[in-house]
Parts: C-alpha cells; sequence; structure tokens
C-alpha cells in the first residue's frame, strides 16, 4: 500500500533553495536510505515530510490513512541534548505528546494509555531497566535507544531516521541497525539518511540520492 509520495518537489527556505525536482515514493514496510554530501537538503526533506518546513514547489501526497503528526521523528543530536539531566522514562514519555498534538488536546498529565505506549517502546528496545537512570549518564549506543523508543512512541506506520548512527562505535552502530531492520520486519516503513553505503545495501530496498541530480532506486 503507497503511504507517501513527494511529486516535483522543490525544497528550501526563505533565503533560498536547497534541492528541486525530487520524485519518490514509500510503501507499506519499505526501507528508504537517502544519501548525499552534508547541505544537499537531506535534513530540509525530513522537515518537509514532517510539516516543519513548507515545500516551495511540488507537492508531498500522504495516503493509506497516514498522517504527519504520526510519523515518528529522530532527529540528529545536539551536544547540548547528549547532556540532556532527564531521566530515560521522561523522555521516551515526552514522545507520545506527538500524536496528541493537532486534535485539540491539551494535559497537564501523561494518561494511561500514554504511559502504556511508552513502557511498550522501551520494553520493545531493551531498555526497560533504564527506566529510572538520567540520560547524560547513559553510552552513545543506549542514548540512541531511548531516542528510538521515544520516536516509536509517536509512529504508527512510518519512523524517519536522520544519522542515527552518528558518533556511535561499530558494535553499538551494528546494533542500532539490527533494532531498526527488526522494527521495519514489524511492518514499519523506514526511512533513514545514513552516509553509511554499506549500511543502505544491506538493509534498504529502496535508495534516493540528493545532490547535483536526484536519483530514487527501488
Amino acid at each position: 500500500m503507497r503511504l507517501l509520495t513527494c511529486k516535483n518537489l522543490d525544497i528550501g527556505y526563505h533565503d533560498g533553495l536547497v534541492a528541486r525536482d525530487i520524485n519518490f515514493h514509500i510503501d507499506e514496510g519499505d526501507y528508504l536510505c537517502i544519501l548525499g554530501e552534508n547541505g544537499s537538503g537531506k535534513t530540509t526533506l525530513m522537515k518537509t515530510i514532517l510539516g516543519l518546513t513548507p515545500p516551495i514547489a511540488g507537492e508531498i501526497i500522504f495516503a493509506g490513512g497516514l498522517i504527519a503528526r504520526e510519523i515518528g521523528y529522530m532527529p540528529q543530536q545536539t551536544l547540548l541534548q547528549r547532556d540532556f539531566p532527564a531521566s530515560v522514562w521522561e523522555i521516551v514519555l515526552s514522545g507520545t505528546l506527538g500524536k496528541s498534538a493537532g486534535q485539540g488536546v491539551q494535559r497537564f498529565f501523561y494518561s494511561a494509555e500514554q504511559k502504556k505506549t511508552a513502557a511498550a517502546n522501551m520494553q520493545r528496545l531493551g531498555i526497560k531497566d533504564l527506566a529510572g537512570k538520567c540520560y547524560r549518564d547513559l553510552s552513545g549506543g543506549q542514548k540512541q535507544r531511548v531516542l528510538l523508543a521515544r520516536a516509536l512512541c509517536a509512529a504508527s506506520r512510518m519512523l524517519l531516521l536522520d544519522e542515527p548512527a552518528a558518533s556511535l562505535d561499530p558494535k553499538a552502530t551494528e546494533e542500532l541497525y539490527v533494532n531498526i531492520k527488526k522494527l521495519n520486519d514489524e511492518g514499519l516503513s523506514i526511512i533513514m539518511i545514513t552516509h553509511d553505503l554499506a549500511a543502505a545495501r544491506a538493509y534498504a530496498n529502496k535508495t534516493l540520492t540528493i545532490g547535483k541530480d536526484i536519483v530514487f532506486h527501488e
């Protein structure tokens, strides 16, 4: 089932065009890797899909009942975020807020259903025992699993990952890729920005290269 189509899409910001004429599609269960040099527009494309940045031209078509606020998003981590002084439980639980946005739902506490979702995704990624730990005290691989669990709390059928293995050692990188592939095998559609060509070849069934030319392979 088709979930997302980008058609003749031009992306950028108020100060200029970043990439143009992007065409690709995502079906249910796809694993797409987005490749390209730094500054080519990969992250801008993700933000445009999520509705955080408006397209300059072209269109993004959601299908199969998918809507932007039900797409999980794991952005690149900043140095400040790596030292965030919150518990693992608090960070994962905050991922459930995305689905409430746009529904007119305003709460000053988390519902039982939101807590159940957060606990289930922590169990899914094997981090339930880290719930009371301070995020900044975790290893790089543990932090990425926490952020992945947080993104899953918003994801119904699609997950967007921006360089999720950046700064990880080889062992933690492989563990992360295995977890992502497992989620994909469970039916979640994956869009991942990466510079890791070997990972793209090993895991993706589609690739999109953004540069001087836009090349989509399926």
